[in-house]
């Protein structure tokens, strides 16, 4: 018998390539393959090998990065209910289930497109998220990761991967040089992956926001951030012939005290627009009231207020366009606003 001798009346036909390659010993056993004819095949130089406990790759060379990641998956994966296909069906040829199990830290990054993380055959382990409960040990090249609550993944390649904030703390937190973790998390943002916002929420709850060189990497992450959404904000005037604002200004009252500062200010129309950036820290109720307290006050004023998250911008700019303009159409049927001060932010 051969890798390439059918395995048993029941063929792996309906297996995409790699899902050929790359079985755990429950399957070769629905096939038809023995225990004892699958040790024999991974002997010392047989056809085939272990490739982890319980996955036998069906070749004698070294694993791809493909196979290595299914072959993660596969250790990892729960075993699928009764009734359940646990690789692809006719039906579903592309599809396996892989429950409870997704590739996520730098691994997942790499799959999501990043250019600063490793290519995949480079990195020591692939780390693969699992829930809490889960009775599962790192070994070999795998890395068990354990979390409360799954997110909900990303199919990448066909393979579920963590969305890339959790992807992003995962591997930030077992990275301690700060240049490499400033790199990832600009990337994440310039490269339109994610909204700093995401990524310091995920920071957060995984508590490395704690560390020094975290921190510092988060600050310039938010910056950039900023500096993106208030580029989209300039874009989304320009482009939806809005009428031009003044730009980044503070607003007092004659005499009296400030007001806040804005991102867009139309005087005439007493409308203004705020860039929602907050970054969410363990402050972020108190982050909100003082967001809150702000749009109270210059609504008693006569000032409308629209808030937009630069998610929003990135994503629907035309809507956000269309609703500015409706609140500058909508200033001839309020009564007018008080007089305030506009002065460069």
């Amino acid at each position: 018998m051969t890798h390439n001798t059918p395995l048993s009346p029941r063929p792996l036909r309906h297996l995409s390539d790699v899902h050929r390659r790359v079985l755990t010993t429950a399957q070769l056993r629905s096939h038809g393959v023995a225990a004892t004819e699958i040790a024999e095949q991974c002997r010392p130089g047989g056809p085939w090998q272990q490739l982890l406990p319980g996955v036998v790759l069906l070749h004698p060379g070294p694993p791809t990065s493909e196979e290595r990641l299914h072959g993660a998956l596969l250790f990892t994966a729960r075993e699928p209910a009764p009734g359940v296909p646990a690789q692809p069906t006719p039906d579903t040829p592309h599809r396996p289930v892989y429950a409870d199990a997704m590739i996520t830290g730098l691994a997942a990054l790499t799959l999501h497109g990043f250019s600063a993380t490793p290519p995949l055959l480079a990195l020591d382990h692939v780390d693969v998220l699992v829930p809490r409960m889960r009775r599962l040990r790192s070994t070999s090249y795998v890395r068990v990761l354990r979390t409360p609550a799954l997110p909900a993944p990303e199919t990448v390649t066909g393979l579920p991967v963590a969305p890339v904030p959790r992807a992003l703390a995962d591997a930030v937190a077992d990275l301690t040089d700060a240049e490499a973790v400033r790199r990832l998390l600009t990337e994440a943002v310039r490269g339109g992956h994610c909204e700093p916002a995401a990524v310091v929420r995920e920071l957060n709850q995984a508590k490395l926001l704690a560390r020094p060189h975290v921190v510092d990497a988060v600050d310039s992450l938010v910056a950039e951030g900023r500096a993106i959404a208030e580029d989209r904000l300039y874009r989304m005037v320009h482009e939806y012939g809005l009428p031009d604002p003044v730009w980044n200004v503070d607003l007092r009252l004659p005499g009296g005290p400030h007001l806040g500062g804005l991102d867009a200010y139309w005087p005439e129309q007493a409308v203004a627009v705020e860039l929602d950036t907050r970054a969410p820290r363990q402050d972020e109720d108190a982050l909100w009231s003082e967001y809150a307290r702000k749009r109270e006050h210059l609504e008693r004023l006569g000032i409308t207020v629209v808030y937009v998250t630069p998610k929003k911008l990135r994503n629907s700019m035309e809507q956000q366009a269309a609703v500015v303009r409706t609140a500058l159409m909508a200033s001839a049927d309020r009564d007018p606003a008080a007089y305030v001060v506009v002065l460069p932010r």
